[in-house]
């Protein structure tokens, strides 16, 4: 599916294609709230790094977010990059150097109509604010930290790769 995007200004459009352009994950980690997610989550769609055609480029700031796991003494920087406009803080999409591969635009940002998704998976559920309440439908799945099952084999499970 060819997907077009772009920031709330207009000074950043894109466009790339996805295989698995189902909108069904939910992302309740920390850096998702609170770079993207307004309602407590994120929800970003897997698309094919090739493709991605950007307009506007030199309006796009990359953050790497900091981890720091239970115990650590310091945090360290994540490898994967997230893309803002720096003009309207609009949150783009996520790369990550360990799946060079792909690219992960949020749904937030994309301009094409997306399929409806026939259920949800709710991930990082262990690190939601406490202000957040699922809402889960009884197909659905949550995990505590990331399921097992990828955004590929979600969509292959359903039948829904395009």
């Amino acid at each position: 599916m060819q997907l077009e995007g772009s920031c709330h200004c207009g000074a950043v459009s894109f466009s790339l294609t996805s295989a698995h352009p189902y909108p069904y994950q939910r992302c309740y980690c920390s850096i998702c709230r609170k770079t993207q997610g307004g309602g407590g989550y994120a929800i970003n769609i897997a698309g094919d790094a090739a493709s991605l055609k950007v307009h506007g480029r030199k309006h796009i700031s990359i953050y790497h977010a900091r981890l720091k796991e239970e115990g650590d003494k310091r945090a360290r920087r994540s490898t994967a990059e997230r893309h803002f406009c720096s003009v309207c803080g609009s949150g783009l999409w996520v790369f990550s150097p360990e799946w060079p591969d792909l690219v992960h635009p949020f749904a937030s940002v994309i301009d094409t109509a997306l399929p409806v998704p026939p259920e949800y998976t709710h991930v990082m559920l262990g690190s939601k604010a406490s202000w957040v309440e699922v809402q889960t439908q009884p197909a659905d799945r949550q995990c505590d930290v990331w399921p097992e099952e990828s955004i590929a084999q979600w969509h292959e499970r359903l039948g829904l790769s395009r």
